[in-house]
């Protein structure tokens, strides 16, 4: 079971790196962006297709559909930030619901309904810690996840960047009064979200369900963990994601809960909302 649950550690790095960005998303620029892992998947697609079709070798492939990803993401946040700037969270979110539609329909339309042939880009044990072999991938993957919420937290610390994002998520009216440009660093949270989501499904997705549907809802148990930390804390968010997917890992050796492992982030959600709202639920109960 052990080494089971330390095989679900790769899923969770990339629950924690999603969830991260989701975060940083709903703190930011006030969006739930359900289409964080379909920009990901789109991404991947691309760069098998640039692989498979042009011959180009893994690791420019690779980049390019990173690039792509990235950009992808900076569209959807320019069309939100020039058209829906004013409009509640609620409304901005539902337009990912679209795009992460989109998205699927187009890969299956582009590329057909079939998983992709991924080349790993991370491949081979890493190390071995009590007999147990652990992955290149999970390492990376935890890492990377750190890394994200980490840098993240320095940013909006430290530099007049994070001071001007974190101005404008708090008191939006004001800080544009005072000339910051929230356009234009709305667009980067979201070019820089893209990027990174776009990476981290690169380096999973050769061990995990790769067709397009289950990589774009890769966005709901990095939704579960995000929750856990109420969208708010990155500290929170990775640990949710990383015992997200060591559960995961460890349910899938038991024969009786082995299907259990796929809605488990369905439950933790629903859970989550709940103890949330206990108040309200606990009052309608009565």
């Amino acid at each position: 079971m052990l080494q089971g649950a330390l095989a679900g550690l790769a899923a969770g790095g990339l629950y924690a790196v999603l969830a991260v960005c989701l975060t940083l998303m709903s703190r930011l620029v006030r969006v739930v962006n359900f289409a964080q892992s379909a920009t990901g998947m789109f991404g991947c697609y691309v760069a098998v297709f640039l692989s498979v079709q042009f011959g180009l070798p893994t690791w420019p492939a690779t980049v390019a559909g990173i690039v792509l990803g990235g950009l992808l993401s900076a569209l959807l946040g320019w069309i939100i930030s020039t058209w829906l700037a004013e409009a509640d969270t609620g409304t901005r979110s539902a337009v990912t619901v679209a795009v992460l539609l989109l998205l699927i329909s187009l890969s299956f339309i582009l590329f057909g309904n079939k998983p992709q042939p991924f080349h790993p880009i991370l491949d081979g044990p890493a190390l071995t810690v009590g007999g147990v072999v652990i992955s290149q991938v999970t390492v990376v993957t935890v890492l990377l996840a750190a890394l994200v919420a980490v840098a993240s937290r320095l940013v909006l610390s430290r530099t007049s960047a994070g001071v001007e994002l974190r101005a404008l998520s708090e008191r939006p009216t004001t800080a544009e009064l005072l000339g910051i440009p929230a356009k234009r660093l709305s667009v980067a949270v979201w070019a820089a979200t893209g990027v990174v989501s776009t990476l981290v499904v690169s380096i999973v997705a050769p061990s995990q369900s790769n067709d397009a549907t289950s990589l774009a809802m890769l966005v709901v148990p990095a939704a579960a963990a995000a929750l856990l930390g109420g969208f708010r804390r990155l500290d929170l968010a990775v640990a949710g994601g990383l015992v997200l997917g060591l559960v995961q890992g460890a349910a899938a050796q038991v024969d009786g809960l082995s299907v259990a492992r796929y809605f488990l982030p369905f439950a933790v959600i629903v859970a989550l909302l709940l103890w949330s709202q206990r108040k309200e639920v606990w009052d309608a109960a009565r």
